[in-house]
């Protein structure tokens, strides 16, 4: 008998700390976080095709400005932006998430997937109907397929940044500007990636000369060229022997030559 009772007692203890586990509550893998971006904003009236107004909620395109960068805004619902303000936008990064997500054919079945483009809206805009959402990612897949290097950021929230350069000191007189030849120019390099693996969107690859504007301290201050694969290099890595002209630093306007090698 006793044998039983203590049979019991431990079938009881253990069935109790079986129910104690099952009652906790299942832990939720934490969200991803929203991309962030600062830039002054652009707003193009002129853009005012069917395409370019489902991006902007039926309104004109927005554009925020972050020196070399120039992010096309998507927005689900109307958002008031001043040209020429400071803001700053949180959501998706789409070119950067559809990488994320992966292709296994690597591009070679064209860029991006559609289904890539559904994940990417359903993830910034969870909350969309269905009709919604297969229009915004029809947008989207038509805007990155044409233009696969120019950023587009799906906007979820996005507000004017405070102002820093209130108190700013003055700059002073612009520095002077020189054209240097890109082998002159290479032979002043210090840090940057010259070989890049090719894009999904350019599995192929291929060697691209952008035409840049290196400022007084050697950073790339500007990107003044139209090729796409030169918008996919990532210029903050760049850095240069400062330039000078009449014992001062000089602005360089140069050309960089970067290598794309085949995707495999």
């Amino acid at each position: 008998m006793a044998r039983n009772t203590h049979g019991f007692s431990c079938l009881i203890l253990a069935l109790t700390a079986l129910t104690g586990c099952s009652n906790q509550p299942a832990t939720k893998p934490a969200a991803a976080a929203p991309d962030k971006i600062q830039g002054k904003a652009q707003v193009n009236i002129d853009e005012t095709n069917a395409l370019d107004a489902s991006l902007n909620a039926g309104g004109p395109s927005v554009y925020l400005v972050d020196g070399l960068n120039r992010y096309r805004l998507f927005f689900n619902k109307p958002a008031e932006v001043t040209p020429g303000k400071e803001y700053i936008a949180e959501g998706v990064y789409a070119q950067k998430a559809i990488d994320a997500i992966g292709d296994a054919d690597n591009g070679k079945n064209g860029y991006p997937l559609e289904s890539s483009c559904d994940t990417v809206v359903r993830t910034a805009w969870p909350g969309l109907s269905f009709d919604a959402n297969d229009g915004y990612s029809a947008s989207l897949r038509a805007k990155v397929k044409r233009y696969p290097a120019r950023a587009v950021f799906l906007v979820t929230q996005i507000h004017p940044a405070a102002d820093t350069k209130k108190d700013a000191p003055d700059a002073g007189a612009e520095a002077p500007e020189v054209t240097v030849a890109a082998d002159k120019q290479r032979a002043l390099l210090v840090a940057g990636p010259t070989v890049l693996p090719a894009p999904l969107w350019e599995p192929t690859g291929g060697t691209v000369h952008c035409k840049v504007v290196v400022d007084e301290t050697g950073k790339i201050a500007e990107l003044n060229s139209g090729a796409q694969l030169c918008e996919t290099v990532p210029w903050a890595q760049f850095s240069y022997k400062p330039t000078l002209k009449g014992g001062h630093p000089a602005k360089v306007i140069t050309e960089v030559e970067v290598r794309f090698d085949p995707r495999k």
